[in-house]
């Protein structure tokens, strides 16, 4: 924490990195109550179909697009397309000397984008000699494996310096399976089978997938008898049953997806920079930066669920007989009790798991000169170059056509299946099987099989100068001035395979995407000195700045700031600041072509009765299928579990969208009281902020848009919905089946607050005692999705609690230190419009308790060496349950993995060695 700032500062060390025992800046900085749960973390981002493995950051949990990183104060390339998120994995956390935490509007003078406030992170400067750090660690389950070696050379020369750094770091995976919270398939009881007891809300039932390995099939047999069968182990025909004859699991015949999720991906890093300095004359040198990142990250999930819709998307059925060379010939592989067309739905494991293999490579180049133009002026001109590019396979799809010619086969003469397709023969189409487990054979396996790629490709190119100087003496000191300007261009390009251009791997097609901007900036910075040397007035200065952007695609924005910074003794300071921050839409804001989701949602049709004559009745009845989803079940609206495991929809852009404008305002008062004993080094403060955004670019949620639709007034929502005219193997008839969103100006945002702040560095006995304190309150948080929608509050509720503090210990004796962190996230509630779904219930039914995690290091150090041992999660705090179908569960850890630890106790043992 830095005392001297007009706005709220908070600054971790390189010893506090140390200390943390991290291998990736975002461990440590998502332990700070400033931040939010992370959009992409190794915890929440297994079923990511773009961005596994990736780390973000989100100050005050306003978004990652409106937290700008910069490193050394300029900004970096992005880590994943449309985006203007920096990923974490590209910086080198050995490598850094402090990383600097403002809060609220700085975009006047950072940049546009900092809406939130800015991290930036400050490289070290200088370094002599060699530093080797290597790390094992892994978690008390055995999984979790860490490793780490880094290497930091530095030399310093009489015309400049030069720095090297590597490393190495490899994370394993945590899966689902080899935890007892997650090992199976679950529900909340309250939403599926409908318990009305409030207990059972954070209580799973099992759930598992109707989509199971050895399928589920339906037609007529010869009599005409309907058919509803699968397969045993031994390959026999048995009565299907979802989850067993008493609902116990017993006897089931559905598929554990549990066994195939993680709560945490593997991630591998390869890390290498260099910095450095070269004097040219004594007043000016040149300077560069220049990072390397690879990153890999794999995704693994359970195989393809496949229905006979996918394959036959008009009818969903498969025919069993087919006109051949002159012939009407039977399919030989089909059972006999099937006659005429039959439906199935079935997991592919003959075809394997799905499995994600992302590789990124970033780099980033700059190259600067600075100096002296005079005694009062100095100047900075820097031009650089980053660019990310990701290349990631995919296996475990399938291509629908081929799908289709290998199912439709006939016998040869000699009686042997054949696909029928006399081309797709040629081209190597060999006849499949459904019928049974690990039916389908390997050389079909192989025929059928689709893997995918996505290649995408991240370009950011920007040049800027800056003046320093204070040209005037005034009455109460120097004015300072800065001046400058900048150039920036990003682009954001996303290539998929042949395959998934064409929708033809059983998804939506997925088309290329491709988008630009330019912009252009210009800034001025006062720190203008007003009074000093007055009673309870010892210095008054005033901070004023100002940036101009023009955006290639959102027009003209104007940023503005303006400061009070006022001394009122040599230990008390106040301090205030009033900011307006802009942000234009992103690449993928504007230009995202439809990627698929599978979101979580309650059906405000689910339970309604045909004899209702209410609004959400009549609406829900006026939709597709509806009403004979009633018929077919006594005149009340019905959902399966395989509805509810089926809805899905797709995201995109909205080129139309405008920037948006951010207010804040912070208030505070500093105190280090300097004259009393044992508190000379120590600090004080608390501030007040306030952070509103106009015209906030979100999504409205798809919640939202069901509860619009059906129960709201804005009707417009309802063009985003599909639901199922009739009953197929794929859902019931009037099940949802798309929900699509895109980003829209919404009616607003904000977030206010208290931060409290305190450090403290003291010798105490033979040793010396330090320890940092941060604490947020939160007093408003709310959005609204649209300019006619009620504030939608997220005050208290997962991933926002009212409290949430960070205290930090350390002591240091001779050659041994001891240090602890204890982070902790205050009591939090489920999102308030899911409650809204659950009347009946008393709000503390909805309540999530608080969790404290403690985090411990030792130290030892003899001669040049040090050694380390940590425990992260010391006393093994679990997570708590969100459960699949509540709001925040995340798929794979049974909980809200981006604001809790799903992984449990973890050690580690390093060594340090300065040479």
């Amino acid at each position: 924490m830095t005392a001297e700032s007009a706005a709220p500062l908070q600054v971790l060390t390189a010893a506090d990195i140390a200390a943390s025992g991290a291998v990736n800046l975002q461990e440590l900085l998502l332990k700070s109550p400033l931040m939010g749960a992370p959009l992409i973390s190794r915890n929440n981002s297994n079923i990511s179909t773009s961005s596994a493995g990736i780390a973000t950051l989100d100050l005050r949990n306003l978004g990652v697009d409106r937290s700008l990183v910069l490193v050394n104060g300029r900004r970096h390339v992005a880590g994943m397309a449309g985006s203007s998120a920096v990923d974490l994995n590209t910086i080198p956390a050995d490598f850094v000397e402090r990383v600097e935490l403002l809060t609220g509007g700085a975009s006047a003078a950072y940049g546009s984008g900092a809406v939130a406030g800015v991290i930036n992170i400050i490289l070290k400067r200088e370094f002599e000699g060699l530093l080797l750090d290597a790390q094992l660690g892994q978690s008390q389950h055995g999984d979790d494996a860490k490793r780490k070696f880094s290497a930091t050379l530095g030399r310093k020369f009489s015309q400049g310096s030069l720095m090297l750094h590597g490393a190495i770091t490899r994370q394993g995976a945590v899966y689902s399976r080899d935890r007892a919270a997650t090992a199976k398939d679950q529900y909340s009881l309250v939403l599926d089978p409908g318990s009305s007891d409030p207990a059972d809300l954070f209580r799973p039932g099992p759930w598992p997938s109707s989509y199971a390995p050895q399928g589920q099939f339906f037609g007529v047999d010869a009599a005409g008898q309907a058919q509803d069968f699968s397969f045993d182990a031994q390959g026999r025909q048995i009565p299907w049953s979802l989850n067993g004859p008493n609902n116990d699991g017993v006897g089931a015949t559905s598929f554990n997806r549990a066994d195939y999720r993680a709560i945490a991906v593997p991630v591998d890093r390869y890390l290498l920079a260099a910095k450095g300095d070269l004097v040219l004359s004594p007043a000016h040198a040149l300077f560069f930066e220049g990072t390397w990142a690879r990153s890999q990250a794999k995704s693994y999930i359970e195989p393809f669920a496949l229905s006979s819709s996918d394959i036959y998307p008009a009818t969903g059925w498969v025919p069993t007989v087919f006109e051949h060379e002159g012939q009407v010939l039977r399919n030989p592989l089909v059972p006999q009790n099937l006659q005429g067309d039959y439906a199935f739905t079935r997991r592919l494991s003959d075809i394997g798991a799905r499995l994600v293999n992302a590789k990124r490579d970033s780099l980033r180049l700059l190259l600067g000169l600075r100096g002296e133009l005079s005694p009062a002026w100095s100047y900075e001109a820097y031009a650089a170059h980053g660019q990310t590019r990701e290349a990631q396979s995919s296996a475990g799809l399938i291509d629908v056509r081929k799908f289709r010619h290998a199912l439709e086969a006939v016998p040869d003469a000699s009686g042997r299946a054949i696909c029928r397709d006399a081309e797709a023969r040629a081209q190597g189409c060999v006849p499949l099987s459904l019928f049974g487990y690990n039916s389908i054979s390997p050389a079909a396996a192989a025929y059928v099989a689709a893997p995918g790629q996505m290649d995408t490709q991240l370009t950011q190119q920007f040049a800027g100068f800056n003046l320093n100087g204070e040209p005037w003496q005034l009455p109460a000191g120097p004015l300072a001035l800065a001046l400058g300007g900048e150039l920036r261009r990003e682009s954001s390009d996303m290539a998929f395979d042949a395959v998934s251009q064409a929708g033809l791997n059983a998804s939506n097609a997925l088309p290329n995407t491709r988008g630009s901007f330019e912009v252009k900036e210009l800034f001025a910075e006062v720190r203008l000195p007003l009074l000093k040397s007055l009673p309870a007035l010892q210095r008054l200065d005033a901070l004023l700045a100002y940036r101009l952007s023009d955006y290639s695609t959102a027009g003209l924005n104007h940023s503005w700031n303006l400061g009070l910074d006022w001394a009122i003794s040599p230990s008390l300071r106040a301090r205030f600041s009033r900011a307006q921050s802009s942000r234009a839409p992103n690449i993928g804001e504007l230009y995202q072509a439809r990627m698929q989701n599978y979101p979580t949602v309650q059906d405000p049709c689910e339970g309604v009765r045909a004899s209702e004559t209410t609004v959400l009745a009549q609406r829900c009845m006026a939709a597709a299928g509806v009403q004979a989803n009633m018929a077919t079940h006594g005149g009340v609206f019905t959902l399966t579990p395989l509805d509810l495991q089926s809805v899905s929809g797709y995201d995109s852009g909205n080129p139309l969208l405008q920037a948006e404008v951010g207010r804040s305002s912070t208030l505070g008062l500093v105190l280090t009281p300097k004259g009393l004993p044992g508190l000379s080094q120590a600090v004080f403060s608390v501030d007040f902020f306030d952070i509103q955004i106009a015209r906030a670019i979100n999504n409205p949620g798809r919640q939202y848009e069901l509860d619009q639709c059906y129960n709201g007034g804005a009707q417009s929502f309802c063009r985003f919905i599909s639901r199922r005219a009739e009953a197929s193997v794929a859902g019931s008839a009037g099940a949802l089946s798309l929900i699509d969103q895109q980003p829209v100006n919404s009616g607003g945002q904000q977030v206010q607050g208290l931060d409290f702040a305190a450090s403290i560095s003291e010798p105490i006995g033979a040793g010396r005692l330090s320890a940092g304190l941060s604490w947020t309150h939160l007093l408003r948080a709310w959005q609204k999705p649209s300019d006619t929608a009620e504030r939608d509050s997220s005050l208290g509720e997962l991933g926002n609690p009212v409290n949430k503090w960070t205290l930090n210990l350390g002591y240091e004796q001779g050659a041994w230190g001891l240090g602890g962190r204890a982070s902790y996230l205050g009591a939090s509630e489920l999102d308030d419009q899911f409650q809204k779904s659950l009347p009946e219930f008393p709000r503390s039914a909805f309540r999530v308790p608080a969790k404290l995690y403690v985090d411990l290091q030792a130290r030892y150090r003899w001669g040049r060496a040090e050694l380390y041992l940590g425990l992260d999660n010391a006393f093994a705090t679990q997570a708590p349950p969100v459960i699949a179908g509540l709001p925040g569960s995340v798929d794979g850890s049974e909980t809200a993995a981006g604001s809790y630890d799903p992984i449990g106790r973890r050690y580690y043992l390093g060594l340090r060695l300065s040479l």
